[in-house]
């Protein structure tokens, strides 16, 4: 009788311990769901360059695109023109090899909201001689 007893003392107690758990409200994370729904934003706008280096300063450099990987529009729009770009160099930009004129390079960036281009990530190769 007592194991009977202790089992429906253990039922009673798990049961008023469900309810108080359920009636507890669910929290959401809306700030983790903002930053997660940032940073794919901030993922899928990230776009890709190459071209030859024109200029060189302390916060930016100058690019002659030779192609934008893009959509297939920006493509043909850009073999019919070559355009210069200028890239935003931050403390978050990585750059491989040396940022220099006649240089090729090929930079990852990302548009900020004032729509200038910030490099985030620029490989740059030596000009073949």
């Amino acid at each position: 009788m007592k194991k009977q007893t202790r089992l429906v003392m253990i039922g009673v107690v798990g049961l008023i311990f469900g309810a108080a758990v359920s009636a507890f409200p669910t929290t959401t994370h809306e700030s983790g769901s903002r930053l997660t729904a940032a940073i794919q934003e901030n993922v899928s706008q990230t776009q890709s360059a190459s071209g030859t280096i024109s200029e060189v300063n302390k916060t930016n450099f100058v690019l002659t695109v030779q192609a934008i990987k893009g959509t297939r529009d920006q493509m043909i729009a850009q073999e019919d023109t070559p355009k210069s770009m200028t890239f935003q160099v931050d403390n978050n930009t990585t750059i491989e090899g040396k940022l220099a004129v006649g240089s090729n390079a090929e930079v990852t960036y990302r548009d900020d909201r004032s729509g200038n281009h910030v490099a985030i990530g620029v490989k740059v190769t030596p000009p073949k001689p």
